[in-house]
């Protein structure tokens, strides 16, 4: 028997598979090939200049030791004002936690709720690390096929149909990850009643507020105070590789989740969350949704475009950054497609597989974080070697 073997969880987890693509991808450039990307899940802008010049200031002054493992006050209340803003909602700047990433909020919120068996409701089409963290935890994530008449989607209506008695959590992530679709206040205040009934908890996964196209967004906080909130300064905030996101607990659960992040974080980056309280001044947020309405241009351009090739969009994405196409007139294979098309165009993006087995293999995912000069290039290869 050998001595080092890899746990049953994590056996159970799969890789990344865009990363294969990622790697062609590396390759190629290598090579010598102009390689357009839309395989990447992350705003090609950076922190502003007044974000990066307070991490500066602040290693400069020496702030680099541990903070809380809540997180720093001032950042916590800097969250809290920004909820009242943009949302017209108070929330108690006792009950945000400041966290290593939106994926270290949701580690958070699982662990604090979820015990080994128990089942976790995810979307499918939907972010695999999701299914993989609940999976880690010794959880069951129970996929729930979504489709374009649900607005990819979790619903009431669904519910019906996946929610058990040992079913303790739901994870809604609105807009998603990959179809940038969002769920209106009304299905989730259906669906927040329904889990209620059934003594379930729901998590709400609101990364990409702040890039939505059409209306502005409320916070499912505004449902109830039982719900956990994840949020992220990664998407709206421009600040992926900084790893700082944040988590509003119910109050009774303040003290539960203080426990688990002082054992399995310690602190987030202090930093990174003195570069963050700089995020919420005027002059950022101005610069923010400036980016805002930069992504919404490239959005239309790229769902008519994509149209026009042959491309499927079932449903116009509302946020994120995202557009989730059926490529079924080119193949039965969108995995293999992907690198078919990378390899004959220069043109990165994800297989369907990555997001969960609901027909899948029908789907890509497109992302327009790159610059509309680059955007077109990609269209005028994909039809010359599509059309």
């Amino acid at each position: 028997m050998e001595s080092v073997m890899e746990s049953n969880r994590v056996g159970g987890m799969e890789e990344f598979h865009v990363m294969r693509v990622m790697a062609l991808a590396e390759q190629l450039e290598k090579e010598g090939m102009d390689i357009i990307h839309m395989e990447v899940g992350e705003p090609d802008f950076r922190a502003p200049d007044a974000v990066k010049n307070a991490a500066i200031s602040a290693i400069e002054g020496g702030a680099t030791g541990y903070t809380s493992a809540l997180g720093l006050p001032e950042l916590r209340e800097k969250i809290s004002e920004y909820y009242v803003k943009r949302y017209n909602y108070k929330v108690d700047n006792n009950r945000i936690v400041v966290t290593p990433g939106a994926s270290g909020a949701l580690l958070l919120a699982l662990a604090a709720t979820v015990d080994v068996g128990d089942g976790v409701l995810v979307t499918d089409p939907g972010y695999p690390c999701n299914r993989n963290i609940v999976r880690s935890l010794g959880a069951k994530d129970i996929p729930v096929a979504v489709t374009a008449t649900e607005n990819y989607q979790l619903s009431a209506g669904l519910l019906e149909k996946y929610l058990t008695a040992d079913v303790r959590a739901a994870i809604v992530s609105t807009p998603s990850n990959p179809t940038g679709t969002v769920i209106s206040a009304e299905e989730l205040l259906r669906v927040y009643e329904r889990l209620s009934v059934n003594s379930s908890i729901l998590i709400v996964d609101e990364i990409y507020h702040g890039l939505t196209y059409e209306d502005d967004m409320e916070t499912a906080l505004n449902i109830s105070d039982d719900i956990f909130v994840v949020n992220s300064f990664s998407k709206y905030f421009s600040m992926t590789g900084w790893r700082l996101g944040w988590l509003v607990v119910p109050s009774k659960m303040v003290n539960v989740v203080e426990r688990l992040s002082q054992n399995l974080i310690i602190a987030p980056s202090t930093i990174a969350q003195y570069a963050a309280i700089a995020c919420f001044e005027e002059e950022q947020i101005e610069i923010y949704d400036h980016r805002r309405d930069i992504f919404k241009e490239r959005r239309d351009f790229l769902v008519k475009a994509l149209t026009e090739i042959g491309f499927k969009i079932e449903v116009v994405p509302e946020g994120a950054f995202y557009i989730y196409a059926d490529c079924s007139l080119f193949t039965n294979d969108s995995y293999q497609f992907c690198f078919d098309l990378i390899k004959h165009t220069g043109v990165a993006i994800t297989p369907g597989k990555d997001f969960g087995y609901n027909n899948s293999h029908k789907y890509v995912r497109f992302a327009y974080a790159n610059s509309m000069k680059n955007l077109r290039v990609g269209v005028s290869r994909m039809k010359e070697y599509l059309l």
